[in-house]
């Protein structure tokens, strides 16, 4: 009796040596990197968000619009060195617009390190950045199709649309993120031409580029838009800026009812106060800006990258059941 009880404690601690055997041979596995996919990382380490970036006062700094990453200081984190993929969005296709900089950029750094292709839509004058997101999309070994353009010309937006669909093979993933934010103190200081181009850019181009998609997208895919925390507590000086962010709300809540049916998903991301190239080419007053999200109970304001995990989220296939939400990311402040 005590030879047999003898066998069966070796059986297990055999049996349980194996299994921890099997378990470490495995672990190089997920860490393979195939198709120009990023190394599966285990999660980090507790992390106070309080004390992980910049906190204000910032220095006074000052661009023409729309600005450029690469002179600001400090230069904003998109995850170009932190963001590690997982494989999440392997073989999917993105059209960014605003891919050069801000959650724009996050998203495409972080989509081509999940294993999706990615084409992004900048302005001209954004060429210098919009080449690192080029390069680093690249480096993923995924394609990257750079699409410079102004979103306030409906051709160009149906242009943007073909010239994407095109240079990937399809599309499945549709970022309307670029967005035009210039802080006026009154209502009397904003001209019919500002109002215009921020309406433009701001609700006109994702009713133009979504409509150009749609024929593209099949059951599955993903339309994600950048609204804001200004949709639901404005600020005075962004009258203008605050209306798109309602309508952009609106465009996600309605638009997810009636592609439902279809199996598309529209859902929203909904920022507070994020450093970005908006803020530093007229978004924001020099004041503001010296100060910027020091009022959030964070007391800073957000990273790009801080938000990346989001759009990958609300693209991914297990996010199935989520559509016409809004997710915000506002350091505690801000709705929702």
């Amino acid at each position: 009796m005590e030879n047999e009880k003898n066998k069966i404690t070796r059986r297990k601690v055999i049996g349980n040596l194996a299994f921890g055997a099997a378990a470490l041979a495995a672990t190089p596995v997920l860490g393979a990197s195939k198709s120009g996919l990023s190394s599966f990382s285990l999660a980090k380490g507790l992390e106070d968000p309080t004390g992980l970036y910049p906190k204000p006062p910032f220095k006074e700094q000052k661009q023409p619009w729309p600005g450029l990453v690469s002179k600001m200081d400090p230069r904003p984190d998109h995850g170009e060195a932190s963001y590690k993929g997982s494989g999440r969005l392997a073989g999917r296709k993105a059209l960014i617009t605003g891919g050069d900089s801000g959650m724009g950029r996050a998203a495409a750094i972080a989509y081509a390190r999940e294993g999706a292709d990615v084409a992004i839509n900048y302005l001209p004058a954004e060429e210098s950045d919009a080449r690192e997101v080029i390069e680093l999309i690249k480096k993923e070994g995924r394609k990257a199709i750079a699409i410079p353009g102004d979103l306030r010309e409906e051709e160009f937006c149906k242009k943007l649309v073909a010239q994407a669909v095109k240079g990937m093979g399809g599309l499945d993933i549709l970022v309307n993120n670029a967005g035009r934010q210039q802080t006026r103190e009154s209502i009397l200081d904003i001209s019919s031409e500002d109002f215009d181009a921020t309406m433009k850019t701001n609700i006109y181009a994702p009713f133009w580029i979504t409509k150009a998609a749609l024929p593209h997208l099949k059951p599955g895919s993903a339309i994600i838009s950048t609204t804001s925390v200004q949709a639901t507590d404005p600020s005075a000086e962004l009258f203008d800026y605050a209306q798109t962010k309602s309508a952009n709300t609106s465009y996600v809540r309605s638009l997810a009812k009636q592609l439902a049916s279809k199996g598309i998903r529209v859902n929203g991301v909904a920022p507070g106060p994020i450093w970005t190239a908006l803020q530093v080419s007229g978004g924001a007053t020099m004041e503001k800006l010296k100060n910027f999200g020091g009022d959030t109970p964070f007391g800073r304001p957000g990273q790009p990258a801080e938000l990346a995990s989001i759009y990958v989220q609300l693209a991914a296939a297990d996010a199935s059941y989520a559509t016409g939400q809004i997710y915000g990311a506002a350091g505690g402040g801000g709705q929702p």
